[in-house]
C-alpha cells in the first residue's frame, strides 16, 4: 500500500512539472479560415495574406435573411468570371446585406456597393439594379483577384480600401473598417460554402 502511495504520489510530480514546463500559449487554440473558405484550427498563429483569424466557429445563423431572388444572377456572374457562388454571396451580404437600394455615406451602391467610379468604369446605367450591380461587382472582384494572383483575401481587402492601398501596404491594410469587413465576408463564404440546404 505504501509504495503503491509513493507511485501514485510520484506520477503526480511528474505531471505537474510536466504542465509547469509547458509555455503559456501553448493551450491557446486559434481558428482562421483560409482563402479556400475552409476552416483551420491551430495552435500556433502566424499572419498571412491567405487566412483571415476569426474568434469562434461561424454560426449558420449568421447568414439570416439571405434571399434566393438573386441566385439566378449570382450564379450566372460566378460562371462569366470565375468565382464562387458562395463567395459573391458573401460579399453582398456583408456589403449591403441584400438590400438593392443601399447607398453608403461615400456614395457606394446597391448590392455589392459599386463606387460611382467603378460605376463609370463599367458602364452601369443603373446601378440599383440588382443585374446590373452584381455583374459589375463580379467583375470588378474578378480583376482584383487576378491582380493579387488569387489571393482572394487581398483582393476583398481591395474591394474595400482600394487596389493602390493594399499595393501601398503588401497586406490587407491595418484599418478597422477594411480588417473587419475581409473578417466579415470570409466568415460569410466558410458558412455559406459549408451550408446544409
Amino acid at each position: 500500500m505504501k509504495s503503491r502511495l509513493k507511485i501514485s504520489k510520484t506520477c503526480l510530480l511528474v505531471i505537474l512539472l510536466f504542465f509547469m514546463a509547458v509555455p503559456n500559449g501553448y493551450g491557446n487554440i486559434y481558428l482562421f479560415i483560409n482563402q479556400e473558405g475552409d476552416l483551420i484550427y491551430t495552435n500556433r498563429p502566424t499572419a498571412s495574406d491567405n487566412k483571415v483569424f476569426v474568434k469562434k466557429k461561424p454560426s449558420p445563423a449568421l447568414l439570416q435573411k439571405i434571399p434566393a431572388n438573386y441566385d439566378h444572377i449570382i450564379a450566372r456572374a460566378a460562371r462569366r468570371f470565375g468565382l464562387s457562388v458562395s463567395l459573391i454571396k458573401a460579399v453582398i451580404k456583408a456589403e449591403s446585406d441584400y438590400d438593392p437600394m443601399a447607398t453608403s455615406k461615400t456614395g457606394a451602391m446597391g448590392l455589392m456597393q459599386i463606387m460611382p467610379d467603378n460605376a463609370s468604369r463599367f458602364k452601369l446605367k443603373d446601378p440599383y439594379d440588382p443585374h446590373e450591380n452584381i455583374m459589375a461587382g463580379a467583375r470588378y472582384l474578378k480583376n482584383l483577384v487576378t491582380r493579387f494572383d488569387g489571393r482572394i483575401i487581398l483582393a476583398l481587402a481591395a474591394y474595400n480600401a482600394g487596389p493602390g492601398t493594399v499595393d501601398r501596404y503588401d497586406t490587407i491594410p491595418p484599418y478597422e473598417e477594411t480588417e473587419l469587413f475581409v473578417e466579415r465576408v470570409m466568415t460569410y463564404y466558410y458558412v455559406l460554402k459549408n451550408r446544409r440546404y
